[in-house]
């Protein structure tokens, strides 16, 4: 049998394909990271239904709270809050007083605001961690200029809402082919603490995540309870 140049080289490219490509893994540094609330308004809240509305709330609050936890700079920003988007929670605002929110009356991507702008700018950060309300909107939107003007961005997807799921997989693809860190919330916790011997770490991040991840938080009660008062039952130490 025989080939053709135009075939041996397509053979080549496969075979080229096949071969690991290299990689850099980018992780975040809580020291040169800045978090985004975005446009988490009280009134955009009822157009996220592609969460369960208890769930997507708790996430909300628990994206929030990420500054606080690891000290990390934080933006503030909502679109048209005099209107029917709203304010963003009483409690966001209790938990950084001395944020100054950028109100934005008109523009849709915050990046288009010269205020949101130089307040991401002023924080002399890289990484940008950001959620908001609507996912395919006003997360992505911000998140691809982001992006352009030289950013590394991660995208909370579990705090970002958006009114369906096929909508929301569709914003967080664009956001992924534009380089974009689509990840969980989780995720992000364990990517700035590092080490649960880490400061902050297990001691400061425990009961937080016993507020907001229910499911590990469990983990640490159980645990808790074991060593508290446990008893072994019949047949637990024939179990492998």
């Amino acid at each position: 049998m025989k080939f053709s140049w135009s075939s041996a080289l397509l053979l080549a490219g496969a075979v080229s394909a096949l071969k690991p490509q290299p990689f850099t893994y980018e992780r975040l540094d809580k020291n040169d990271s800045v978090l985004v609330i975005l446009d988490m308004q009280e009134g955009l809240f009822s157009l996220s239904r592609d969460y369960d509305a208890v769930q997507y709330r708790n996430a909300m609050y628990a994206h929030a709270e990420l500054g606080k936890v690891f000290n990390i700079p934080v933006v503030m920003t909502t679109s048209a809050e005099t209107g029917p988007n709203g304010p963003l929670p009483n409690e966001f605002l209790e938990m950084y007083p001395n944020v100054e929110v950028v109100r934005r009356m008109g523009e849709v991507n915050a990046w288009d605001n010269e205020k949101f702008r130089e307040a991401i700018k002023a924080t002399n950060k890289s990484q940008i961690i950001i959620a908001g309300i609507v996912t395919d909107v006003c997360t992505t939107f911000a998140a691809l200029s982001l992006r352009e003007a030289g950013y590394s961005v991660w995208a909370n997807h579990e705090a970002s809402g958006t009114t369906s799921i096929d909508i929301r997989e569709q914003a967080n693809d664009r956001m992924r082919e534009a380089g974009v860190h689509v990840v969980s919330y989780f995720a992000v916790v364990c990517e700035l603490m590092r080490d649960w011997r880490a400061s902050p770490g297990a001691l400061e991040l425990l009961p937080v995540l016993d507020r907001y991840l229910p499911a590990y938080g469990m983990v640490t009660r159980a645990h808790l309870a074991a060593i508290n008062n446990g008893t072994i039952q019949p047949g637990q130490e024939d179990i492998p």
